[in-house]
């Protein structure tokens, strides 16, 4: 009886040491817990839409770090690659694409969708505490055994098996989204496209610029599209910058550098054609003593 005591008390310590939580995961998960939620509530107050789509990049990689830590490598690598790399990226090339501005994004187009979404989001987070309370008041086998034919192949039997519903209606929606972006920027066009000849015959019509508009920059060091080019009395060119930089206030002013640079220039200039003519001279009063 003594022994089978010990071997249970035993069992209960191991047990007991293997779901107890160490110092460096109980850093790591309110660190990083901290880092997903403050990045959640950025991504539901943020005003402008590309700025919630990479706060909500930021708490997916927070996410795939959490699934690595716990030993599901696939999870985590898919987390990085194809949620992080590949559906944020297009979220962000939808809201590029279509153009949501921060006026648009506070403008209610569809009646009654923020009383839907307080609602999902009440039902997700019933769901979140139901899950943290089941989670919080029975044990697990821990990753063993759903690993026990390795990870890959434990994940692919619960997404095509348990969970294959949620896994195809979540393709789903992804298609619905591509489509939708597809139809949202789509414009119907309403006059014939101008041909090449036709637009140069307008623009000689009109009296624009005819030649081609001069590069920018001033010198090879300053080749750069933000800096003007200089006109040969030392002038800014305003045919040489794009009229966003302009607008923007992101031209850089270099004529002051580069008249500096051409008085340097021709300061050695003048200093070798002087050292030439002395050395000219010098070499003329030597042939003279030769002669002599």
């Amino acid at each position: 009886m003594s022994t089978l005591a010990a071997a249970s008390t035993a069992v209960s310590t191991v047990s007991t040491a293997a779901s107890a939580t160490s110092t460096g995961e109980a850093v790591q998960f309110w660190i990083l817990g901290t880092v997903a939620v403050v990045g959640a509530l950025c991504t539901i107050l943020m005003r402008k839409a590309v700025h919630s789509a990479l706060c909500l990049a930021a708490t997916m990689i927070v996410l795939a770090i959490f699934y690595l830590a716990n030993g599901a490598y696939f999870l985590g690598i898919v987390q990085v690659v194809v949620y992080t790399g590949a559906i944020m990226m297009l979220f962000l090339f939808v809201v590029m694409l279509v153009g949501v501005t921060a006026a648009d994004s506070l403008q209610e187009t569809l009646k009654g969708q923020r009383w839907w979404a307080a609602l999902c989001g009440l039902g997700f987070g019933t769901l979140l505490i139901a899950g943290i309370g089941n989670a919080s008041l029975t044990s697990f086998n821990g990753l063993g055994q759903a690993n026990a034919g390795g990870n890959v192949q434990g994940l692919a039997a619960l997404i095509f098996t348990k969970y294959v519903f949620a896994f195809e209606i979540t393709g789903a929606l992804l298609i619905t989204a591509a489509v939708g972006a597809m139809l949202l920027t789509h414009r119907e066009r309403t006059e014939r496209a101008k041909t090449q000849r036709e637009m140069a015959e307008e623009r000689v019509r009109e009296g624009k610029h005819l030649p081609p508009l001069p590069a920018p920059g001033v010198y090879a060091r300053h080749n750069a599209v933000d800096i003007p080019g200089l006109l040969p009395d030392g002038t800014v060119s305003e045919l040489t910058v794009m009229k966003t930089l302009k607008d923007r206030g992101q031209i850089r002013d270099v004529s002051a550098e580069a008249i500096a640079d051409i008085k340097a220039l021709e300061q050695r200039s003048a200093d070798r054609l002087g050292r030439d003519e002395a050395g000219r001279d010098e070499l003329g009063r030597d042939e003279e003593e030769a002669k002599r």
